[in-house]
């Protein structure tokens, strides 16, 4: 008997602390699976599925680099609450650095990851849904 995925809650493990109190660099970590599966997901819907596309299409979306950029596209649309979120995000001290990336736009991936494993964990997926998608937007129009 094959169950609606929509009845289903694979994900239902909840966060140790309310997402308002927990790490920054734990909310980024979750942000970080959370939006390689969203970016995933949108290569899988594009019609070239050779695993080399697939493979380097998704690092386009999901390197520091990138979502730096989505961050800078994404910040006009964000409440006060958010954007105290990104804050903490961006002040977190990792101790490590992007490979690929200065300084300066790691820590603003980072809080970008921190605020999208923020409103995962705030259960606000409409909201996360929405900046993902302008996010996902503003990556294809730079692009192009």
């Amino acid at each position: 008997m094959s169950e609606s995925f929509s009845n289903v809650n694979l994900f239902h493990f909840a966060p140790a602390k309310s997402p308002h109190l927990m790490n920054p660099l734990a909310l980024a970590y979750m942000g970080d699976a959370v939006y390689e599966v969203y970016i995933r997901q949108y290569v899988i819907s594009q019609p070239n599925h050779r695993p080399n596309h697939l493979n380097r299409t998704a690092i386009g979306y999901v390197s520091a680099r990138s979502q730096a950029k989505q961050l800078e596209a994404i910040l006009p649309l964000l409440t006060e609450e958010e954007l105290d979120m990104v804050k903490r995000g961006r002040n977190a001290k990792s101790g490590s650095t992007a490979k690929n990336a200065d300084v300066l736009e790691y820590r603003h991936s980072t809080a970008f990851e921190c605020l999208i494993g923020y409103l995962y964990y705030k259960q606000a997926y409409g909201r996360l849904k929405e900046l993902l998608d302008c996010a996902l937007a503003s990556r294809q129009v730079t692009k192009e």
